[in-house]
């Protein structure tokens, strides 16, 4: 017989607590403590069947070493963001915001999988059969390879993944698949834990790729408990907005791979296609002869990324002006600020300042200070920079300008656009031999670089 008590569960963070309380004590959230019925079972428990494994643990020296397989996807901004491939047996998560695109993207996937002869089954909880043929007629994406499901049960999923026997599933989404033996209802900490359990059981136990799609918070970070990306192997998360054509999806954790990578699509009638050329994207529509812009060269990863950093300096009309920033750290762009104003004498504690980072990227690599640096202060003089001019390097708090990594590549992406002039850290000039083409400027403190970029 079961036995059933009652708990408190945060529905942020998976606290749970006898009793209700107003705050959670784990992660400080208001009012998002729901009430659970929780069941006990005296048996083996949910799916123990699925784990009766008796492995011996074994020195590590003894265990071969192989490469993990992987499956190609025919897509290769997808590939270079999991790192190659997927792995067979790997747990991947996958968020963003309704509507940014994620089903198309699986759904596209799954059908070029079933080109490499492998079997697909695609389970949708959030929508019918037939709409899910409907978005695969619109995508030219039909196989008889590609099965569709309609079923949060968990327990008939898991008898149609025994009766079909994927080599890859998706689960579109998470959070509206519910387990029979659990009471609370779909969604809530203990249904989404326990489901992604028994997927991840299933994933490893039969090697099966398994990709889950999760809703996402109005703060942008995926429903349900933390616990769930600590399960998964892999964590993307799509970024972009919905009303532009372009999407970023972007690894935060993986395991098989590096988490820098980033993948770019464009959304088309058709669905999402790659975007060989990102720095030519993003640089598409950059104003000619405007104060305030400037070309940073970015390594997203292995890939070199230019992009445009735009500001705007302006009179401020409060007692205090306005620090705003748009795909750029503000705690960063703070501190530049103040060693504009302290190394370089430029008066902006009487302006606002606005950065933003044309195209939606959200930069974090230090090597994009020194061009928001220049996009400030040609702002604040009202003085462009020179259109071919791209400027890379970190700032220091002496105003002195450090150098950085992988220089070559970013010089190269700025010849492949048509850039005569590249500014630099002069520590980064050692070591490596620049291209003729290119007039190379080395510099050490900001003012040099503001000296070369606005000559």
């Amino acid at each position: 017989m079961a036995k059933q008590k009652t708990k408190f569960c945060c529905q942020e963070c998976g606290y749970e607590s006898a009793k209700w309380l107003g705050k959670c004590p784990g992660c400080q959230a208001w009012n998002s403590m729901v009430e659970e019925i929780e069941t006990v079972i005296k048996t083996q428990g949910i799916g123990s069947s699925l784990l009766q494994t008796k492995e011996k643990p074994v020195p590590i020296i003894d265990i071969e070493s192989t490469r993990e397989p992987r499956i190609d996807t025919n897509n290769r901004e997808l590939n270079r963001v999991l790192g190659g491939g997927i792995v067979p047996g790997s747990l991947i998560l996958v968020g963003g915001d309704p509507g940014i695109g994620k089903s198309t993207l699986l759904l596209q996937t799954s059908f070029a999988l079933t080109a490499n002869k492998l079997r697909v089954l695609y389970i949708s909880g959030e929508e019918s059969a037939r709409q899910t043929k409907l978005r695969a007629d619109r995508l030219a994406a039909a196989s008889p390879d590609l099965y569709v499901l309609c079923e949060t049960n968990f327990e008939h999923i898991q008898a149609a993944i025994d009766e079909v026997k994927p080599d890859f599933l998706v689960m579109d989404s998470i959070q509206t698949v519910y387990h029979p033996a659990i009471s609370s209802a779909p969604g809530s900490v203990a249904q989404v834990r326990e489901c992604t359990a028994h997927f991840m059981r299933i994933a490893k136990v039969k090697g099966i790729a398994t990709v889950l799609v999760g809703h996402v918070t109005k703060e942008g970070a995926i429903a349900g408990p933390r616990l769930l990306e600590h399960m998964v192997d892999c964590v993307l998360y799509f970024e972009g907005e919905r009303h532009h054509t372009y999407r970023l999806l972007r690894a935060v954790k993986n395991r098989f791979g590096s988490t820098n990578e980033i993948g770019i699509f464009e959304m088309s009638e058709g669905g999402l296609t790659e975007v060989n050329n990102p720095s030519e994207l993003f640089l598409s529509e950059r104003p000619v002869g405007a104060s305030g812009s400037a070309v940073a060269a970015s390594m997203e990863g292995t890939r070199p990324v230019l992009v445009e950093l735009q500001a705007l300096v302006a009179s401020t009309n409060f007692p205090s002006p306005r620090r705003m920033s748009a795909g750029f750290d503000h705690n960063r762009l703070s501190l530049i600020i103040a060693v504009l104003e302290k190394r370089i004498g430029l008066v902006l504690q009487s302006q606002d300042v606005y950065l933003n980072v044309a195209g939606g990227v959200k930069l974090d690599e230090p090597a994009v200070d020194l061009a928001a640096a220049v996009s400030i202060a040609s702002s604040f003089r009202d003085y462009p920079v020179e259109p071919d001019v791209v400027v890379f390097g970190e700032i220091g708090l002496t105003g002195e300008v450090r150098g950085v990594s992988r220089i070559d590549q970013r010089v190269k992406e700025a010849q492949k656009l048509g850039f005569k002039r590249v500014i630099m850290p002069e520590k980064s000039l050692k070591g490596w031999t620049p291209p003729s083409q290119m007039d190379i400027v080395g510099v050490t403190t900001v003012s040099e670089a503001l000296a070369a970029a606005m000559r």
